[in-house]
């Protein structure tokens, strides 16, 4: 019975699907998205909805009282004008987070056009039956071939095909996905465009990656981080302060003659609450996730979007991640006395039974060299498959009284002095020559008439991804020390982590170690960061305080990791590093502004209470604004106008660049502290210029 393995055709380009939806566009702030927001920021007015943000909710209840006391003084502008500022205020606000769940909520959208019920043909035995998708459970198998959409997710367990996941990634190029490796996920709603594969079905109806997909750009239901919630108490903290010193400033104004009334005394405690970064704090957080989206990477907590901002390790599998994909034959060394043919058929021979990717590329490079590139496997032979315990395949032909075995160099060594030979000094020099150079090498031995002996080596080959070096370069300018991670022997670690420019490496690592290579770090008061794409990487991705995914990894790896990089591209953490820093940078920056920008309203609204009581009040006049009326109601215009100025900011982020902490506050204090102290004084004055033109205001 022949057991070579066929030669498959190219299969034709196809056009892309014409149901493929289209990614929703990466600008980060349009304008016309302030209108097309505006319904759900009205609803966002529901007091349920806003007692999640204390600052507004506070606002939003001034804005009842003041709206209340205008009703009684109906004939007093002044009372009408504040009143519809507060309201404005707080519909401000709103827009801000719903602008920013806009985008998210268009690609969930988008999303969900890839959802549709599709039917699956499931295995049952040997027969296959056609079923909803709905209906698949987990441990399904199901055959899709070219044109299928693919049910659900799950890994392919038989066959290679190429898939469009365009749909997901955005990228039209088609994906190889195969078994026996680390590329064996697929997700539901991909479509197939050539071969035929069967998968093994790995998670429920509604719990797909499309599911979580959904579930994760979509704003509103983002949770929020320790970080934001730590901001939030102190927020809430200093409007409890200011909300006691502005309710028992009434009693004192009392006694003083000065008595204000509760329009005036809202007005005070709005300006003075922080308000502006009350607005925009729901709007950063959410920016900082959609950014993420917009680069391909779904983060499953804001929790690992803050944390990647202060990542100072970050541990990298070797392939499929620094390097391309999985380790592929690229000559065959046979020792002295055996030609390259014979070697090159000896190591195909042995290599049938193997699935794994290296296997397969053995039997393609001897195919490709057309050494008995399809010769037939003799009758009555036996194929031994590789298992991770042997570490070795090979074939049992008995009509040539011959065993052959290809493996690892230690696996075969043993095996050969078992069979009573000697592995030679020669080919321990090839494989040293080899695993010096990057390499990994496979050896190749057979146990014939002559006794048990080496024929030569098979040469791996690793190539590391372009612009690995500069990448790791850049992480080091943001202080981060990179680690690789790979089950290769030291010598293949050593030159494959010189090539790439890691700053260390760990060899032979088991999953076992790259645990106890987190923790180490972690005990040290470090924060983590891996990547990975294999099974074998679950746990350390799980262990880690970001644990970053690749898509074309295997379901446990994705389910691990709280964050899937849809590129696969693992220099993306760089990019994600930078997220996370923007983000802080951009709520801190933003906190100063606003603290800074209180200061302004104390010179406007203090003397304009009490300067016709204690006339030496007018000093602080310093922007010598126009009337009392006019000062109060000017900061309270500012107050709500500053936050649609913001909202851009808020959405973009601060530009990260790379350096030290004391010359990134030194930036912040004096861009952002400084900025919010000096604009209220110009942006107050200029509202009290235009105000003081409307007849009655003066």
């Amino acid at each position: 019975m022949s057991t070579a393995t066929p030669v498959r055709q190219p299969a034709p380009e196809q056009p892309e699907p014409p149901d493929t939806p289209p990614r929703v566009a990466g600008g980060l702030f349009d304008p016309a998205q302030l209108v097309r927001s505006l319904p759900e920021a009205l609803r966002k007015l529901d007091p349920r909805v806003m007692v999640s943000s204390p600052v507004m909710f506070v606002v939003e209840i001034g804005s009842v009282l003041t709206t209340v006391f205008a009703c009684l003084h109906p004939g007093e502008w002044f009372g009408w004008t504040i009143a519809a500022w507060l309201w404005l205020t707080t519909l401000f606000a709103n827009l801000a987070e719903a602008v920013a769940e806009g985008r998210g909520k268009a690609q969930a959208a988008s999303l969900r056009r890839t959802r549709g019920e599709t039917v699956a043909r499931r295995l049952d035995g040997t027969t296959e039956e056609q079923v909803p998708g709905s209906a698949l459970r987990v441990g399904d198998l199901v055959v899709c071939e070219a044109g299928d959409v693919i049910p659900g997710d799950g890994d392919v367990v038989e066959g290679v095909a190429s898939v469009d996941e365009s749909a997901i990634t955005g990228e039209s190029a088609p994906v190889i996905r195969e078994s026996g490796g680390d590329r064996c996920a697929v997700t539901g709603g991909t479509r197939v465009l050539s071969d035929r594969v069967v998968v093994r079905i790995t998670a429920k109806p509604g719990e797909t990656f499309i599911d979580r997909m959904i579930g994760l750009v979509e704003g509103a239901a983002r949770q929020k981080t320790p970080n934001e919630i730590a901001l939030t108490i102190l927020l809430a903290s200093l409007t409890i302060v200011f909300l006691l010193a502005v309710v028992t400033l009434q009693p004192f104004a009392h006694y003083a003659g000065a008595e204000q009334s509760v329009t005036v005394l809202v007005a005070l405690l709005v300006c003075l609450i922080p308000t502006t970064i009350g607005a925009l704090l729901s709007a950063i957080g959410i920016a900082g996730m959609d950014r993420l989206v917009q680069r391909n990477v779904l983060a499953t907590s804001g929790r690992a979007v803050e944390a990647a901002g202060d990542i100072s390790t970050l541990l990298l599998d070797k392939t499929g991640t620094i390097t391309y994909g999985n380790r592929r034959a690229s000559a065959f060394r046979p020792v002295a006395g055996v030609t390259e043919a014979e070697l090159a058929r000896a190591a195909r021979l042995s290599s049938l039974a193997d699935e794994t990717p290296e296997g397969r590329s053995i039997v393609a490079l001897a195919e490709e060299r057309e050494t008995g590139a399809h010769e037939e496997s003799p009758a009555g032979t036996e194929h031994v498959p590789f298992t991770a315990q042997t570490r070795m395949s090979g074939v049992d032909l008995p009509a040539e009284r011959t065993r052959i075995r290809k493996g690892a160099a230690g696996s075969v060594r043993e095996w050969v002095r078992a069979g009573g030979g000697d592995p030679g000094a020669e080919a321990a020099r090839i494989a040293d020559e080899i695993g010096g150079s990057g390499g990994t090498p496979l050896l190749v031995a057979v146990e014939d008439a002559r006794g048990a002996r080496v024929l030569g080596v098979v040469h791996l080959k690793d190539v590391v991804k372009t612009g690995m070096r500069e990448r790791f370069a850049e992480l080091r300018r943001m202080g981060i020390r990179t680690v690789m991670i790979t089950g290769d022997n030291p010598l293949t670690a050593a030159a494959v982590a010189k090539e790439a420019g890691v700053d260390d490496f760990l060899a032979e690592a088991t999953p076992e170690d790259k645990l106890a290579l987190i923790r180490r770090e972690q005990a040290g008061g470090r924060l983590v960061a891996m990547t990975g794409d294999g099974t074998n990487d679950a746990p350390a991705l799980a262990q880690a305080d970001v644990g970053v995914a690749m898509n074309t990894g295997t379901s446990a790896a994705k389910e691990a990791g709280n964050m899937v990089d849809l590129d696969s591209d693992p220099t993306k953490l760089i990019e994600i590093v930078s997220i996370g820093k923007q983000l802080l940078m951009t709520r801190g920056a933003l906190t100063t502004f606003s603290i800074a920008n209180d200061v302004a309203k104390y010179f406007a609204i203090i003397p304009a209470m009490f300067a016709a009581t204690y006339p030496g009040l007018d000093k602080l006049n310093i922007m010598r604004l126009d009337s009392p009326e006019s000062a109060i109601l000017s900061a309270v215009i500012f107050n709500a106008l500053i936050i649609v100025a913001l909202v851009p900011l808020a959405l973009k982020g601060v530009r990260y660049r790379a350096a030290g902490a004391d010359q990134l506050l030194r930036r912040n204090l004096g861009l952002y502290g400084l900025g919010g102290l000096i604009a209220p004084f110009l942006g107050i004055k200029l509202v009290d210029l235009l105000v003081s033109l409307i007849p009655g205001t003066g």
